[in-house]
């Protein structure tokens, strides 16, 4: 993978904004490496499979029907962008999680979104309000583009983590990579570690 990045004057250093990256201001970078879908969100669900005790699934209704959640704060992509203060409104994966109930030895999961992509997470990354289903963006419905309908988000982690137009999360008992990190992504992908590429 190429480790150059061509960009803007990095902001300066502070305790908000991780190595390598600059602020983006009120920008919203798209970057997405498969086809845009055009989806119903009405169509649309969340599965949570695997290794849990009932699998199960949500509509997008009912989705809305569960206590929903927001995320205020930052987000950072591996490209060396920061975005600063944005919001995202949907649910807490807690809710999601408690509902499935994981067996004792589950460690990780796979994120998956209807366009076949994937993305690999330790468990403990998204649970304790770590992560959120997630369908507004600052008061807005998501933008297709930035995985309307729904997305997953994991702002503590770079963002090709937080996989656009989510659909199912699998449960399972080990790691596994998913399309950037067999592609040369790190497994993890902590900003504030810089753990952009294998063997960082």
């Amino acid at each position: 993978m190429t480790r150059g990045f061509s960009g803007r004057p990095r902001h300066p250093r502070n305790d908000r904004l991780p190595p390598g990256q600059y602020d983006t201001g009120r920008d919203f970078p798209v970057l997405t490496a498969e086809v845009t879908p055009r989806l119903d969100p009405e169509k649309t669900s969340v599965t949570i499979d695997g290794l849990v005790e009932l699998v199960s699934t949500w509509s997008w209704k009912e989705l809305h029907d569960l206590p929903g959640s927001t995320f205020n704060g930052d987000i950072h992509c591996v490209t060396t962008w920061s975005k600063f203060d944005t919001s995202f409104g949907g649910i807490s994966a807690d809710i999601l999680l408690a509902a499935a109930s994981p067996l004792p030895s589950a460690t990780h999961v796979m994120i998956r979104s209807t366009t076949g992509y994937t993305t690999n997470l330790p468990l403990a990354d998204i649970t304790d309000g770590k992560a959120w289903v997630v369908w507004d963006h600052e008061g807005h419905p998501l933008p297709v583009e930035h995985g309307g309908p729904m997305r997953f988000l994991v702002p503590n982690l770079y963002f090709w983590k937080s996989a656009k137009w989510v659909s199912r999360i699998t449960v399972m008992d080990h790691d596994e990579q998913g399309f950037w990190e067999r592609n040369g992504y790190h497994d993890h992908g902590d900003p504030w570690k810089e753990e952009r590429y294998q063997g960082d």
